[in-house]
């Protein structure tokens, strides 16, 4: 009979070909997950099978004597033996009938005992027991072996030599290696029984050890990479250093030893994976040897920095590993060692693989709550901005930041944005630009057409077809690409700054963002002016934001409006009369750095846009100006001076200022914060006669030139190193942020001797005589007044 047929519908081939291969393999995957489950079921149960008999066997009975009765139950056993006939059965057939009980009964027998309970005599007669019988060793013969030996040859005839030797056998090796092993197992307690000065003289013996095997081999990489590639692997495996004593220092030494290795033989270009027609190709030995030492290098390149990254996850999430021989204190410390050799590989390998894999472990380490390793991530990527020469590396990262920024919902450190200020962002692909450099075809006229000959038009022709391939040939490609990346990098910059304008602008990135803002305020482009000017306007108005933040608005709206805001109509005369009224909240008691900006802004303001401004708005800010300087560092002043200068020099009508009479009706208000009405024409700069004393050498110089109409030429001129410095430079070059005077001061002249100085010091010999006889006299003696001098004869 044949077995029943199963009634589950076998599927097709051709359903099988339509089931995608992810469908099959979580089949595969289900299938095994129930026989792990079964399996797993199984032996639960015979563990907790085995526990039972286990504990059953262990259980000891306890006899039936050791219960303990009730005294009722007691009272009558007692009556009911005292009424028993005692004639009846004798004391020997007693005995025998109670010993013959208790081997039958199951509950009263002794348990602990295994014979069988109806045994024969002859079992129980034997007293030696069977595991007695078996040998304690086995009777070994040793095994010989026979080494034949050069026969000798005597009268008789050939004699045959032999020699035997005894073979050891495996045991025996291993019964030595034992005894060896407890020898060197007693060396850790003598170790303990160190003194410190001893231990630490082991140590550092171990670790010029390490030292040395590690120097080895980094040169033997160095000197043959080729070759001698497997030895990172090598150098990689004492990333694992067990010896607690040492584990640390070794790991530390190996990682830097690694990344100046990976600096110095990895190749300038990326190494990209082999396509399967690729490896399938024959090549010669030495492209095949090229290609194994590529796959070697990125193969160790890749799991060095996994190595790195895992350690830096460990500290994060306080995770003590690797046989527990480096401490939670001491992780922090190879941490720190594994993110400044990122950091190095970040600057050194900007084009070699895995970039941009190191780019995402360290963007969130900026944000780390360790001062020093944020700062070290920070100063990496303002180098990495600077270097930065094509802009692939700086789009990766500004990516990776507006990532982490969205994701903490905009909980980052100011210094995170910042880094982003050293961006080599010089010019942009903005639509206006598209639109100029397209392609214009040009047409000659038909007088140019008339002038020119049949044979002279060929020549055109093929004169503009060469300039045209050699304009192509020039204009590289690799500019193109340049721009294109910058394009993209700066919009991405632009996204994170008016995200955070528009939800954010009570967190403390406001002042990064206004910073940025007036850094690229040039590069944006003309559709997001009127939305953005009308937002700083309100940050302005406010009045909730500080001197800086303010200064970065109006920075950031008169660089817009300088460069291709120009086009548009707007009167920023609100911004002008802002600036005005925050000039005298700038004095020495607030930030010095401060000044800096509000230079800047001058020059956008005054010098710049000197066509947009009037005369009155020109007077009232060097008014203002000359009364600030009086109230701030020597530095700033220098800055503010010399923004004065610059602002004479563009009005040259200022030189009222610098006179006593009245131009017109009113008087001066400097209370009033409206720069074209406060009248500044009425006034005059008393402020530089007081700043003619300053201490400052460079300040009573500037004070007394603007107080003779800022010239150009002549003895109140300035000197070439003054008037070639912008106020920017010259704030800069003057600062005094070590708290020491700049220039030094001069020291003060020593003072004049109350006596006259032992020498030849007068010209008449004579009267030099009786000088040193008035000197050298011990007793004053009288001097007569009355007495007559007689003339001497010549």
């Amino acid at each position: 009979m044949a077995p029943p047929r199963s009634k589950k519908v076998r599927p097709s081939f051709r359903r099988l070909l339509k089931t995608s291969d992810v469908k099959l393999e979580n089949k595969l995957k289900n299938r095994q997950m129930k026989q792990q489950n079964v399996a797993k079921k199984q032996r639960k149960e015979q563990k907790k099978l085995r526990q039972a008999v286990k504990e059953a066997v262990l259980r000891t009975p306890r006899p039936l004597e050791t219960y303990k009765k009730r005294p009722e139950e007691e009272e009558d056993e007692e009556e009911f033996l005292e009424t028993l006939p005692t004639d009846m059965i004798e004391d020997e057939d007693m005995q025998q009938m109670t010993a013959m009980a208790r081997q039958a009964s199951f509950i009263t027998r002794d348990l602990s005992s295994c014979g069988p309970v109806h045994g024969g005599k002859k079992r129980s007669s034997e007293v030696v027991h069977s595991y007695e019988k078996v040998p304690r060793k086995m009777v070994r013969t040793e095994e010989k072996e026979i080494i034949h030996l050069l026969p000798i040859k005597d009268k008789t005839g050939v004699i045959p030599q032999t020699v035997e030797r005894v073979i050891k056998h495996q045991e025996q090796e291993e019964a030595a290696e034992e005894q060896e092993e407890p020898e060197n197992e007693g060396e850790p307690e003598s170790v303990v029984e160190l003194t410190a000065e001893q231990m630490e003289l082991l140590r550092a013996q171990k670790i010029n050890q390490k030292k040395l095997l590690i120097a080895n081999m980094a040169s033997a990489v160095i000197s043959d990479p080729s070759s001698n590639i497997k030895r990172l692997k090598e150098l990689r495996g004492m990333l694992m250093e067990s010896d607690p004593c040492v584990a640390v220092t070794v790991r530390k030494l190996v990682m830097v030893s690694l990344m100046e290795i990976f600096k110095d033989i990895a190749p300038t270009y990326r190494i990209r994976p082999l396509t399967a027609e690729e490896k399938g190709v024959k090549v010669k030995k030495e492209t095949q040897r090229l290609r194994e030492f590529e796959e070697g290098l990125v193969s160790q390149y890749k799991f060095y920095l996994e190595d790195l990254e895992q350690t830096i996850k460990d500290w994060k999430q306080q995770k003590k590993k690797r046989s527990q021989v480096v401490s939670l204190q001491s992780y922090q410390s190879l941490a720190h060692v594994s993110v400044r050799c990122l950091c190095e590989l970040l600057l050194a390998l900007p084009h070699f693989n895995f970039h941009n894999n190191i780019v995402v472990v360290l963007v969130p380490l900026m944000n780390d709550p360790a001062k020093q390793v944020s700062d070290m991530c920070c100063d990496a990527f303002r180098k990495l901005f600077q270097e930065d020469k094509l802009g692939g590396a700086s789009l990766a990262t500004v990516r990776v930041v507006s990532g982490l920024v969205k994701s903490l919902n905009y909980n980052i450190r100011p210094e995170v944005l910042r880094t982003l200020l050293s961006l080599r962002i010089q010019e942009i692909q903005m639509k206006k630009d598209v639109e100029a450099t397209a392609p214009k075809k040009k047409f000659m006229n038909n007088k140019e057409k008339k002038s020119l000959s049949r044979m002279k038009r060929k020549w055109k022709k093929a004169e503009e077809k060469l300039e045209k391939e050699l304009m192509e040939v020039e204009a590289s490609e690799s500019k193109e690409n340049k721009i294109k990346l910058h394009t993209e990098t700066l919009n991405i910059v632009f996204l994170i700054y008016f995200r955070i304008l528009k939800k954010a602008q009570g967190s403390v990135l406001l002042p990064a963002v206004l910073e940025g803002l007036a850094n690229f305020a040039h590069l944006i482009n003309l559709e997001f002016f009127d939305d953005l000017l009308n937002v700083l306007q309100n940050l302005i108005q406010s009045g909730d934001r500080t001197n800086r933040e303010s200064l970065h608005c109006i920075q950031t709206v008169f660089t817009i409006l300088s460069g291709q805001g120009d086009v548009l109509n707007i009167d920023p005369l609100t911004f002008y009369s802002q600036l005005y009224w925050m000039l005298p909240r700038l004095h020495a008691g607030a930030p010095n750095d401060d000044i800096i900006i509000l230079l800047r802004c001058l020059d956008t303001l005054l010098i710049r846009r000197r066509k947009q401004v009037t005369l009155q708005r020109a007077m009232a800010f060097i008014k203002r100006l000359s009364t600030l300087s009086l109230h701030v560092l020597p530095n700033a002043s220098v800055g503010l001076l010399a923004a004065n200068r610059a602002t004479m020099h563009s009005f040259p009508k200022c030189d009222f200022l610098l006179d006593n009479e009245v131009q017109g009706s009113g008087f001066y208000l400097p209370e009033l914060d409206e720069p074209e009405h406060c009248n500044a024409q009425n006034t005059a700069l008393w402020e530089l006669h007081t700043l003619q004393r300053h201490y400052h050498p460079v300040v009573r110089q500037f004070a007394a030139h603007l107080s003779r109409g800022a010239p150009s030429e002549g003895s109140a001129a300035l000197g070439m190193e003054l008037s070639r410095r912008s106020p920017v430079e010259l704030f800069e070059d003057y600062n005094v942020k070590d708290m020491t005077f700049n220039p030094p001061v001069a020291p003060p002249r020593t003072k004049k001797k109350d006596r006259f100085t032992h020498g030849a010091t007068l010209l008449d010999a004579e009267l030099q005589r009786r000088v040193n006889e008035a000197l050298d006299a011990k007793e004053e003696t009288q001097l007569d007044f009355t007495a007559t001098q007689t003339p001497s004869q010549h």
